[in-house]
């Protein structure tokens, strides 16, 4: 709680929760649960319930939250979502996989995973380019067609992860048992997804849509890291 706190006193109401690897966090060791902190945040600002906005990992972390503590959370949006220990299927992985071996060669990949010394600013920058290719502008569509302000706001967040995953200390994510227990959420939820986002993140909220409670799933021309790069400034 003492991390969800001490950005709670930083930031001001209305500011999105930032967990490790995310805007100015410092990186820190051990164990931690996204939701954790994100219930403690609530508790921190003096809020009983809420209903949460979650894009992509953001909306993981909501679902977490709302099956450790049904009580508080009155309503889910889920935009573009991730599952807390979801297994991306074998096409993305492939194409995740093509896309970062394309971007930095194999050697300097693992000493960066390794956190084996600093990493190289072009790397940052080239892996957050792949990131925006695949899972903002999606598989099907050119970068050029998304608006510049947009897409500089997403590049930043990017080059942040990257930086912080590969130079910041070694910490590890305890998972819940979300992914197989999405049948006991009874929290209401919207589900969206954009027509041109990657085939997996759809698949995904189309079983998202089908397992929990609520008017089912948006499945628009909305493109999710619009939301992501507003949620970020």
């Amino acid at each position: 709680m003492g991390r969800a706190v001490h950005r709670a006193r930083r930031h001001p109401p209305g500011d999105p929760l930032r967990p490790p690897r995310f805007g100015e966090t410092r990186g820190e060791t051990g164990e931690h649960a996204h939701y954790e902190d994100l219930l403690a945040l609530l508790d921190a600002r003096g809020i009983e319930q809420a209903a949460l906005v979650g894009a992509s990992m953001g909306g993981a972390c909501a679902l977490d939250a709302a099956l450790a503590a049904p009580e508080r959370i009155t309503r889910l949006a889920l935009l573009g979502s991730g599952l807390t220990g979801h297994t991306w299927p074998d096409h993305m992985q492939a194409d995740i996989a093509r896309l970062t071996a394309a971007t930095v060669p194999a050697d300097r990949l693992a000493r960066y995973q390794a956190r084996a010394g600093d990493a190289d600013p072009a790397d940052v920058r080239a892996m957050a380019e792949a990131n925006i290719r695949y899972l903002v502008a999606g598989p099907s569509r050119d970068v050029s067609v998304l608006p510049g302000a947009m897409v500089a706001l997403v590049r930043e967040m990017c080059e942040q992860v990257y930086r912080h995953d590969w130079t910041a200390p070694q910490w590890t994510e305890r998972i819940p048992d979300t992914r197989h227990r999405l049948a006991e959420i009874t929290t209401p939820a919207l589900v969206v997804i954009g027509t041109s986002d990657a085939p997996g993140l759809v698949e995904l909220s189309a079983h998202l849509a089908e397992s929990l409670p609520g008017p089912g799933v948006l499945n628009d021309s909305f493109r999710t890291c619009e939301v992501l790069a507003r949620k970020s400034r």
